[in-house]
Order: C-alpha cells, then structure tokens, then sequence
C-alpha cells in the first residue's frame, strides 16, 4: 500500500502509534540497559566478596574449619569429595600455589559448587579460560565452555597464590529477559491503547472537516450550469474558527462560494436580459415578417399585373420570410425553455411519436430507406414517458430531419424505441457517412451547421439540434451521439411507471 495514498486520518493514526512506539523503545532500551548496570554492578560485589572470602576466610576439610594456607595442603584432589570452601552453589575458584605450573592440573586446585554444595573439578578447557582473567582484581564477563556466561576476578595472594573466583550471570540474565518480556507485553498493549485512543481523537478533530467537505459535496450536486443558482449552503459558523487550521479552511470555502454566487448571479441577469431580448425581439418580429408574406403572396396572385422578375423576386422574399419565421419561432422557443417555463405533462407514448414522426419523414424524404423498431405488442405501454407530446415530436421530428438533410439519397434510417429499467430509450440511427469529427464537440450548440450549402438549400437554421438538447434537458433526459460511419443518436427519457 502507498502511503500517499493513505488519508489523513490513517496518517495521523500512524504517526501517534510509531512516535508511542519509539518512545517505548527507547525508554525499554534504556530502562534494560540501567537494570542490567545496576544488577551486574551487584553480582560484581557479590563476586568481589565470595572472591575475599576465598582469599582470606576459612575452608572447610572433613567438615572442620581450617585457614586456607593449610586448607591448600589437606584438600583432597579428586572432585566430588566433601571439600565445602562456604561459598554460594555455583561459585567457580581456581587456584594457583607460588611456583606451581599452570600447565599442571594435579597442582591446581580447581573446581565449582554444585548445587548440592560438592566440589566439582573443572576441566583443563575451563581452567584455562579461568587462568586468562587478569590478575588486577577487576571484574570481568567470561563464558565458560558449557557452563555459560560468568563474571570473573582474579588476584596474586601476598604468598604468590593465584586465586581466582568466579560467578554465574544466570540471575542477572534471567533477570533481564522477564523484564523484557513484560516491558513488550506493556508495550504492545501502550500501542493498542494509542492506536484506540488516537482514532478516537483523529475522527473527534476532524470532524468539523467532514462537515466542510459534505458542504462543499452539495454544492458539486447543485445545477450550476443554467437557470438561477441559489449557493444557500455554507459551512456552519462553528467549523469557521480562524484559530484553527479547518476552520481556516471553512471560512475560505465560505468566502469563495459568496463569490461563485455573485458571479452566478450576475451571469443569470446577463443570460436573462438576453433571453428577454430574443424572446421580445421574436415576438414582435412575428406581425411585420407575416406582413411582408403576406404582400408577396397577394402579389403572387396577381402575376398579370407583375413582370416575371418582380414575381420571382417576391417569390424569393416569401420563401426567406417563412425561413425568417421559422428562425424567429427556434429562438423563441430556445428563451422559453432556458428560461426554465415549465412544460405540459401528460403520459406520452413514444410508439405512436415514432410512428407518425417516421411517416411524416418518409413523405418529406422518400428517397431514404425509414424504418421502424418498436417494442412487441405486449411492451408497447412500456414506452410510456411523462411530458410535453409537442415537444417531443419536435424532438424526433428533428433527429429524422437532420438524418434526411444530412445523408445522401439511399441511407438507411431506423427509429428504435426500447425499455431500459426506470428510463424509456429512442435511437435515430442511419448508416451515412456520419459526422465530421470537427463538428462533435459543438453538435448540440446553437447555429452549428454542416453542410452550409445543403443547409442553405433546405432553409436549415443550425437550431434543430440545440432545441432537441434543450427539450430533453427539460424533461431531465440525456442525448448522447455516437457516429463512425454512420449515426446514433440516443435519448433517454425516465418512464412514466
């Protein structure tokens, strides 16, 4: 797992439990090392003690207390005899007479306390090691071969004996280990208890955090992109604190959605004053375009009184009257509907739109091939959709308008409707040569045209598309277009049930 791709409140929990850790580490570490001083340090007097005792204290031989000079005489050789020196079981002491050969056992005395207080002789191997330590009476750790660990102090006797003495570390080892053993126990358990404790803390802190980012989730949900934006949800005062690092945060959101608002709000004034301008400006252009065809169609019907030029050019005046008309009617329809007037609603059945739409399609157009997909007989109320019924018919109006005007003679254009779960879907699809690539990105905006020449000689305003867009927006359905060769458009409408 990547780390940074851990939230912050893992991250902060993470951190609480590592710095709890080195902390224990360390404090272990210390406090182990402390103990084993301070234990050593009395093994050592311990050692410094039972090393005097042999120097200067009496033996005992047959169970009779004698001093050690005579002791050296009279203790008997072999090991495992009754030679009780009164030492601790475990002690080592080993021996040297002035003048005698190290290299010479038989004149050593050499040997450990067992357990049962008997004298066990040590073999030429310890011996050895023991005979290593230096004589300066210092302390030092030994290990003895299959003996362990062991702290040694050896010194030279006013009459030339090598004494040296020696003690087991087993206690001072054990010792340590059980403190290690429950300093980890301890330990882990002081990470369980951070590890809770800071989850606790981290979620508790960055509460107020959650709540700025379900603030700012809200207003990512709100339809920013038309209409009037009411920004109403802002981050609540108490997650605003400039003391602190989140409320910082909180009251910066706070600034920049009153700024996003305002802004919002002056683009509405602007859009609205210009959708009043349209929509005015259509309506009253609407009395003098219907005068100026209706006075070409009466000079039409008088074509006696008229030369041939000036009954073809009211002619032509007529026809860009009516396409005048027809723009002024789009644009007027776009205002009303970016307006956000509402539309009728009723159930419309997108069966009967398919039907009709696509038989009015082939009478303008029977130079293409239209055809028709719809649901079996038993599915048709499937189709069902709450809306507009005019609207919609100018929506697949539209659609197989644009397939005839912008496909050669020939083409293929199929009208599907099916049933998709809670949505009802109509395709208009053609097998044409398809869109130019170019054109994709601004297929559903306002006066994009392709072919201008084809578009001139069908009176195309470039608004067909965009109030096909605005009308399924209006009915909160979606249109999407896919196009290879050849097209699909796709509208989804919810059902009506």
């Amino acid at each position: 797992m990547i780390v940074g791709r851990w939230t912050l409140r893992r991250r902060l929990v993470v951190v609480v439990v590592a710095l709890v850790a080195v902390v224990a580490a360390a404090m272990g570490t210390l406090s182990t090392l402390a103990l084993q001083s301070s234990l050593t340090t009395q093994l050592d007097e311990k050692l410094t003690a039972a090393h005097r005792r042999t120097v200067d204290g009496p033996v005992r031989v047959g169970g009779i207390a004698v001093a050690p000079d005579q002791a050296a005489d009279e203790l008997p050789a072999p090991p495992g005899s009754t030679f009780r020196p009164g030492q601790d079981a475990g002690t080592v002491n080993v021996q040297v007479p002035d003048g005698a050969d190290p290299a010479d056992l038989t004149a050593l005395q050499a040997g450990y306390v067992d357990d049962d207080g008997n004298l066990v002789a040590l073999d030429p191997t310890q011996t050895e090691q023991l005979l290593a330590v230096p004589t300066d009476g210092e302390p030092v750790s030994i290990v003895l071969s299959d003996l362990g660990g062991y702290r040694a102090i050896a010194t030279v006797a006013t009459d030339g004996t090598t004494n040296v003495t020696a003690l087991p570390t087993t206690s001072v080892t054990s010792t340590v280990t059980s403190f290690v053993a429950v300093e980890i126990v301890v330990a882990a358990l002081a990470l369980l208890v951070a590890a809770a404790a800071g989850m606790v803390l981290v979620r508790r802190e960055l509460r107020p955090l959650d709540r700025v980012v379900g603030t700012a989730n809200r207003v990512a949900r709100l339809p920013l992109d038309r209409g009037e934006v009411v920004l109403a949800d802002r981050v609540p005062a108490r997650d605003t604190d400039p003391a602190t690092e989140v409320g910082q945060v909180g009251a910066a959101l706070n600034k920049l959605l009153g700024h996003v608002e305002q802004a919002l709000g002056a683009r509405y004034e602007s859009e609205s004053q210009v959708r009043q301008f349209v929509a005015d400006a259509s309506h009253e252009l609407r009395t003098p375009l219907a005068s100026i065809r209706g006075y070409a169609e009466l000079v039409r019907r008088s074509p006696d009184d008229v030369p041939v030029s000036a009954l073809q050019a009211m002619s032509r005046v007529e026809s860009e009257s009516e396409r005048m008309t027809a723009l002024l009617e789009d644009m007027l329809l776009l205002a009303r509907l970016d307006a956000g007037r509402p539309l009728a609603t009723e159930p419309v059945d997108l069966t009967v739109l398919a039907i009709d739409a696509v038989t009015d399609a082939h009478a303008a157009g029977p130079d293409h091939d239209w055809r028709l997909d719809l649901p079996s007989e038993e599915h048709l109320e499937d189709a069902l959709v709450l809306g507009d019924d005019h609207r919609l018919r100018q929506v697949l109006a539209n659609l197989l308008s644009n397939a005839r005007l912008h496909t050669p003679a020939g083409t293929a254009v199929t009208a599907r409707v099916r049933r998709a779960g809670d949505t009802v879907v109509l395709q208009v699809s053609d097998d044409g040569p398809g869109i130019p690539p170019a054109l994709r990105e601004s297929l559903f905006q306002r006066f994009t045209r392709g072919d201008a020449s084809r578009n001139s000689a069908t009176g195309s305003t470039g608004l067909g598309l965009a109030i096909v867009h605005a009308v399924v927006t209006a009915h909160a359905g979606t249109i999407t277009v896919s196009s290879g060769p050849g097209t699909t458009f796709t509208v989804t409408l919810p059902a009506a049930r």
